[in-house]
């Protein structure tokens, strides 16, 4: 790698900081913290993608290609495995009580649209939907949660009806870490995927649309569109993923089960082309 090439990756990595900044400083997250998940995720990466033969990249080496000391490494690495969950992600119980809600054949009509739901019961209720998909969250604190958000209607007589396709974060904290966990996790992901020289498969999907010239006037208009179209597009590949999991929903527990994401944005920056960042 050249030097001139290095100087160009390091201020393109600038500008993909800035509004990580924005967003650790909102949280009242400091340097010194986002330095150690920095150095955790430099660790994690070079001692598990790295090694020789399948084995893990050795202490020595992962202190060259981090530049930490061998101390420090292995201070991580304990880290790493003494806590496995420092470095996973998972669904929030509500997205995916939501997302089965509308997948699982036990709560949808003939038609294939979710059912309105009696609360309680064995089968075919609200309460089995929570026992089977919403962790050690009690149904009735996810019948007020999504009552809360707006996600379900509570009929009189008990039953609950579904009238939002999903979970939109009401919580500012909560929209911060769906944001990062579903949104910029996947697409940081794909780019490295694709800039990878030594990958084992194709380059994966990665477009996006952009023009330096709309008008002020205009943005309103831009925006609505565009939320249009993007909702539109995430609820055909929910459909499409919907599908290949009730065709395999009885090899949901066999281990060959692989984490699938697709993502569509809106961005923009105020400003003369000639101040962008792109």
């Amino acid at each position: 790698m050249s030097q001139e090439f290095h100087q160009k990756m390091l201020l393109a990595l600038l500008v993909v900081m800035r509004p990580l900044a924005r967003i650790m400083l909102r949280s009242g997250i400091g340097f010194r913290e986002f330095s150690e998940v920095a150095k955790l995720a430099f660790v994690d990466v070079a001692t598990k993608e790295y090694g020789i033969r399948g084995r893990p990249t050795n202490i020595s080496r992962v202190a060259v290609m981090t530049g930490l000391t061998r101390k420090e490494v292995k201070r991580l690495r304990v880290k790493i495995e003494s806590d496995p969950q420092v470095i996973k992600t998972k669904a929030t119980p509500l997205s995916d009580v939501m997302h089965r809600w509308h997948s699982e054949s036990e709560f949808l009509d003939r038609s294939g649209s979710p059912k309105v739901l009696p609360f309680s019961g064995e089968t075919g209720t609200f309460s089995a939907l929570v026992k089977k998909f919403g962790g050690d969250i009690p149904a009735g604190a996810m019948r007020t949660e999504l009552k809360r958000i707006g996600a379900i209607d509570e009929h009189e007589d008990g039953s609950l009806e579904i009238v939002k396709r999903s979970v939109a974060p009401d919580g500012l904290d909560e929209k911060m870490l769906v944001s990062l966990l579903h949104g910029a996790y996947p697409m940081l992901s794909t780019i490295a995927h694709n800039l990878d020289p030594n990958r084992s498969s194709e380059t994966w999907p990665q477009i996006t649309a952009s023009t330096k010239f709309v008008r002020k006037s205009d943005m309103g208009r831009i925006r609505r569109i565009s939320e249009d179209r993007l909702n539109d597009i995430a609820e055909s590949f929910d459909d499409l993923f919907m599908a290949y999991e009730t065709l395999h929903e009885s090899e949901s527990s066999d281990g060959n089960q692989n984490l699938v994401a697709v993502g569509a944005f809106y961005f923009e920056e105020s400003g003369s082309p000639s101040d962008s960042s792109w």
